[in-house]
């Protein structure tokens, strides 16, 4: 069904679930990092992605659609169609006001079950604020939080940064309460 649609959906425990659209802060935000990452990953073992490569958390269930992944070596994808991802290395979600609890909470414990994941970044639409969770070597998950336009934010899992003033070139979000 979700491949003869004009819409995008999440699914999940027999639940579907219609994805709203994004806003122009939001596409300026995605566009912006695949940008910073593509200059960054060219010419080496990973490949980002964006927004419609639909990710499958195979010990959950979850069928969605991240707004970025990064992929580290080869692509593993669930079935001939090469249009859903099991293999990603770091996943950014930017986060809109409809969204953020969902991404925070549930996406993200389902997110934490991928075993090739090592990085997940959320991205704040409304201010200026990029959260980085790294997966550590005993299994928890270490946050590095990043608020003001002139930090840079270190991604391990892919040797890259994330200069925040690059990132929200263009969007007009506001600075992080202190």
């Amino acid at each position: 069904m979700e491949r003869q649609s004009d819409i995008r959906h999440e699914y999940l425990n027999g639940e579907v679930f219609a994805m709203t659209s994004a806003s122009l802060r939001h596409n300026t935000i995605v566009s912006n990092l695949a940008g910073i990452l593509y200059v960054q990953l060219r010419g080496r073992p990973c490949r980002a992605y964006v927004a419609d490569l639909r990710l499958r958390v195979t010990k959950t269930g979850l069928y969605t659609y991240p707004d970025l992944v990064v992929v580290c070596g080869e692509p593993q994808l669930a079935d001939a169609h090469l249009d859903t991802l099991l293999n990603p290395t770091l996943i950014v979600e930017v986060l809109s006001p409809s969204t953020e609890a969902t991404d925070r909470g549930r996406k993200f414990a389902h997110y934490r079950m991928i075993e090739s994941l090592a990085e997940v970044v959320l991205v704040s639409q409304e201010r200026v604020q990029v959260e980085r969770f790294s997966r550590q070597p005993e299994g928890g998950w270490l946050l590095f939080d990043a608020s003001r336009l002139e930090d840079r934010l270190q991604l391990a899992s892919i040797a890259c940064e994330l200069p925040l003033a690059d990132v929200y070139e263009g969007s007009v979000a506001r600075p992080a309460e202190s």
